[in-house]
């Protein structure tokens, strides 16, 4: 397989994703596991600001990854594929370090903006192919 078979580049975003996950989700479980808070938060920010970050990246990540693939399937350009990914990559990131660093600030909005870029270009994608008229 190459990076330019189908699905390639989808498939690429979904290992890195996945391999962010894991960093993610444990410093949930080992803050958890600090203070003895089996559930919710227990009033720890730290441990609020973990727990949002990392459900925001579970909650954006895997349609980002699915509009990506839908889009590579139906034929968009790779160069689109790339771009998108990318920025999905870094719209998550920043938005991640945002929330467990200061918690807010313009760091959020550049995040979800990087996100949602990608999700609504993949979409437009995959409805004009459908339309026929791409």
């Amino acid at each position: 397989m190459d990076l330019f078979s189908p699905l390639s580049v989808t498939l690429l975003f979904v290992a890195v994703f996945a391999l962010l996950q894991i960093p993610i989700t444990a410093t949930v479980g080992l803050r958890r596991q600090k203070l003895g808070v089996h559930f919710l938060d227990g009033g720890d920010e730290v441990l609020l600001k973990r727990m949002r970050a990392h459900g925001n990246f579970t909650e954006t990540v895997p349609m980002a990854l699915l509009v990506m693939a839908a889009a590579e399937i139906s034929g968009a350009p790779y160069q689109i594929i790339w771009v998108g990914g990318i920025s999905l990559l870094l719209g998550r990131t920043i938005h991640y370090l945002t929330l467990v660093t200061v918690g807010h600030g313009p760091g959020r909005a550049i995040g979800i903006g990087l996100t949602m870029l990608p999700l609504l270009v993949f979409s437009g994608c995959v409805l004009l192919r459908l339309t026929g008229t791409a």
